[in-house]
């Protein structure tokens, strides 16, 4: 049985930054978002280094690398809201450029642990 210990995984701590950094994003978007676009960005944040801290406590490296498909969809989902609130004019060019090299370096670095995981 391999346990990882997830607070000492670079993948969660990248992802706590995204939580913090969405929510911080999300509290400038309009009230009348604070039930849908803020809320949708703020679930899938949270869902990313979740997912990566329950997938630690599998017993199997398999099992594992369900949790961490699920933190790369909740990634792709974030990545894809963080979109529309640029398109929709809710964010600054230079923000939403920050963001999206954010997390496609965390969607990189996830898909590399995952290949990494051996069963």
């Amino acid at each position: 049985m391999i346990q990882h210990n997830f607070r000492k995984l670079n993948i969660w701590k990248e992802g706590i930054q995204v939580v913090k950094e969405t929510y911080a994003m999300t509290k400038v978007f309009p009230k009348e978002e604070r039930f849908g676009l803020s809320s949708q960005l703020q679930r899938s944040a949270v869902s990313i280094p979740s997912n990566i801290a329950e997938g630690t406590s599998r017993s199997r490296n398999r099992h594992f690398r369900q949790y961490l498909e699920t933190a790369l969809g909740s990634a792709f989902e974030w990545e894809t809201q963080l979109i529309v609130s640029f398109e929709v004019n809710y964010l600054s060019r230079e923000t939403f450029d920050h963001l999206s090299e954010k997390i496609q370096k965390i969607q990189n670095q996830i898909i590399k642990f995952m290949n990494s995981l051996k069963d």
